[in-house]
């Protein structure tokens, strides 16, 4: 019998979340560049029951990333993928965010867009950052949607020497990724397959907790105090997204982006706290 296969491309606590409500009976291929995180995220999973195996990828190499999409084909059929690594502004350079969280994300949407199985769904996880960016040009959004993978660092308004702020640079990717799910979704749809993205606002992570001690830390404690819901919001509440996302349940959705960010977005915009 040819496996199911659920790709998880950042071993990480959202990752986790998700592939824990949506990976029973498959299975799970993970991913990311830190062979420890692999081997803890397995050794968690495995003993919840859930079959599984751990590869490394770097998600800014293509290379790389189609070395990952020939071991999870050899596997069986690739029926979902969970993209959920990446860099935040205060962990890497508007250089390193760019090549890993827009081209990365670009070149695995590429890759597992020409492989995965009929009736196959992925969720990418993008960020709130994208939707608190002013509107860009429609020549910008469509250039961020289209231009394929391997020209996308070369658009006149991705140069450094115009961006060189990491949080603006974060921003301008995760737009990106949203836009490019929705054009990779008429791809993806040819095949029978569903592709979306989820922009979450503060989930508490190592990541999270590497921004609330960073030198944006007061910037993002605000947001947590000043929001509708007056919180920051956890992996399991993003896995109950993708669930929907990723299940039969959520199957007249594709192409779309969810903000779930407990309100932050709409104070930034829209309240009183500035």
């Amino acid at each position: 019998m040819n496996k199911k296969v659920i790709v998880v491309i950042g071993a990480g606590s959202i990752g986790q979340a998700i592939v824990r409500r949506v990976g029973a009976g498959k299975h799970i291929l993970l991913a990311d560049l830190n062979q420890a995180n692999n081997e803890a995220a397995a050794k968690t999973l495995s003993e919840a029951g859930f079959e599984v195996s751990t590869t490394t990828v770097d998600i800014s190499s293509r290379q790389s990333v189609q070395s990952l999409v020939g071991t999870a084909t050899k596997i069986g059929n690739v029926t979902g993928l969970i993209h959920a690594a990446g860099v935040s502004p205060s962990q890497a350079s508007p250089a390193t965010i760019l090549k890993v969280d827009l081209f990365g994300t670009a070149v695995i949407l590429e890759e597992f867009g020409n492989i995965i199985a009929e009736g196959g769904a992925g969720v990418v996880i993008s960020s709130q950052s994208g939707h608190r960016l002013p509107a860009l040009t429609p020549e910008q959004n469509k250039a961020l949607a289209t231009t394929p993978a391997d020209k996308i660092l070369e658009l006149p308004f991705l140069q450094l020497n115009q961006i060189t702020d990491s949080l603006h640079v974060y921003q301008l990717s995760k737009r990106g990724n949203a836009l490019r799910v929705m054009a990779e979704a008429v791809r993806w749809g040819k095949r029978g397959a569903r592709i979306n993205s989820i922009s979450p606002g503060i989930i508490i992570t190592p990541l999270a907790k590497d921004e609330l001690t960073g030198p944006r830390g007061d910037v993002y404690r605000k947001m947590i105090n000043t929001c509708a819901v007056g919180r920051a919001g956890t992996p399991d509440e993003v896995g109950n997204v993708a669930n929907l996302l990723m299940g039969q349940d959520g199957a007249f959705i594709t192409g779309s982006d969810f903000l779930m960010d407990g309100g932050v977005t709409a104070e930034y915009w829209y309240g009183d706290t500035k």
